[in-house]
């Protein structure tokens, strides 16, 4: 089975089979997509929340992926190109932790990051049908494109599915 591994600040499509995977989800998010006609799936492995907060000059490299409102609609638009349609996609969502302890009223950074990416999925009218999120662990985010089976592994707790 073909694997791809989808970085920090990335994101993967594949249709047919293959396994699309992700490790680090701290307070970043993952965001499995998948359209079961199509047999189309999508990974995205989002950093931070809102790409108008840290918009570089532009001379600067951008990197849409890096941020949910731009990687979720430019995760859609590359699923299409390999036959999805919008109406059928479905998500699971994973990560979103606090890592650092912070116990402070300030919303933190996987909060905004899973708000983020709740809003901008509703946007798109793509229901989110599962998901695991918050706490104060990593996770390992893995989809099987063949079945649209999402595993979710954290050190010392095993693997469940989604």
């Amino acid at each position: 089975m073909e694997t791809i591994k989808v970085k920090i600040a990335d994101l993967a499509v594949k249709k047919e089979g293959g396994l699309l995977v992700t490790i680090g989800l701290g307070s970043c998010v993952g965001i499995a997509l998948y359209d079961e006609q199509a047999e189309v799936g999508g990974l995205a492995h989002v950093l931070l929340s809102d790409s108008k907060q840290f918009m570089k000059k532009p001379s600067e490299k951008y990197n849409p992926a890096k941020f949910a409102d731009t990687a979720l609609p430019l995760l859609v638009e590359n699923m299409e190109k390999l036959g999805a349609k919008r109406s059928r996609v479905v998500a699971k969502i994973a990560g979103g932790s606090k890592l650092f302890g912070d116990n402070s009223n300030v919303m933190g950074i996987g909060e905004r990051n899973l708000e983020m990416v709740r809003k901008t999925l509703k946007e798109l009218n793509i229901p989110v049908l599962a998901e695991d999120v918050g706490g104060s662990h990593g996770r390992t985010m893995k989809l099987y494109v063949d079945t649209g089976k999402v595993t979710i592994s954290t050190v010392g707790r095993g693997e469940k599915r989604l």
